[in-house]
């Protein structure tokens, strides 16, 4: 496996983590759906909208540094019913076990950026500091979303560098959907997909996840799941562990697609289009650009 770290994540963290029949592990990229996605699963398997625990504490971050691994792993093996577990590293970097589903979640890398952009002004740096033990780094005057969004799709950079850059949003779909082709353990969502027709994702991930659910249980699991139906409960559900979110609410700040795109100038999408054609094979993107 490849090993992916941050100054908050480490991958490696995976190596305690003994996997269970029925484990679910939902893979994504920064602001791409995971906490949608993660929810739906959650509500899948305990069949309820009175989750446990809130979904953090329950669908933990496994690998985000925030919290001593030994914590999380106990809560993890303390939980009789099968588990949900978050990550944000590509399935590369993510032992892959037969008994688990992965569900990998992505959205047109230009409103993930966007998003990102938003959400790096909601994050506590100096409490992240704290719990992690890395000293947070000097920041300079924050860029406008635009002039930051044009400097991302140009950066050079691994995905083990920075996973979030645009080099790894597709290193990470791209991985996902070769194993797509290999495996039936691994499935595909797209963040279009679930503002388009939540209903039929909903019905989707049951048959894969092999819970039986009825029309008046999708129905039930719709309604959690809206956008702003999450916004409402975002002390429950925003993954705020150690109070590093400033805002929980401000977590879930638009649930829109295509706003990235029509930030760029056409010179600059041009270049976006070409830059990307040399990261990935033309159906991952048609897909992901749809």
């Amino acid at each position: 496996m490849r090993h992916y770290s941050s100054a908050d994540e480490d991958s490696a963290r995976w190596d305690g983590f003994a996997f269970r029949d029925g484990d679910v592990v939902v893979s994504t990229r920064s602001k791409s759906g995971t906490t949608w996605v993660q929810l739906v699963c959650a509500l899948l398997v305990h069949g309820t909208e009175d989750l446990p625990a809130p979904l953090g504490t329950l669908s933990p971050w496994l690998d985000h540094t925030v919290e001593p691994i030994d914590d999380v792993l106990a809560r993890l093996e303390a939980q009789p019913h099968r588990r949900v577990v978050k990550t944000h590293t590509p399935l590369d970097g993510v032992p892959q076990d037969p008994r688990a589903t992965y569900v990998v979640a992505a959205r047109h890398p230009l409103d993930m950026a966007v998003s990102l952009h938003h959400q790096g002004a909601n994050i506590d740096r100096e409490r992240v500091a704290q719990l992690t033990g890395v000293p947070a780094r000097e920041r300079g005057p924050r860029p406008s979303v635009h002039d930051w969004l044009v400097d991302w799709t140009q950066e050079e950079t691994t995905p083990q560098q920075q996973m979030d850059s645009l080099v790894g949003v597709l290193h990470h779909v791209t991985d996902a959907w070769r194993r797509v082709e290999q495996t039936p353990d691994v499935v595909l969502v797209h963040y279009a997909d679930l503002l388009a027709d939540l209903p039929g994702q909903v019905e989707r991930l049951a048959r894969r996840l092999r819970v039986p659910v009825t029309p008046e249980r999708v129905q039930q699991i719709v309604a959690a799941g809206t956008f702003e139906a999450m916004r409402d409960r975002s002390t429950a559900l925003a993954p705020g562990a150690g109070g590093v979110l400033k805002d929980p609410r401000a977590f879930f700040r638009s649930g829109r697609s295509g706003e990235g795109r029509a930030l760029l100038t056409e010179a600059e999408r041009t270049a976006y289009d070409e830059r990307v054609a040399g990261l990935a094979p033309p159906e991952v993107l048609a897909w992901l650009h749809r």
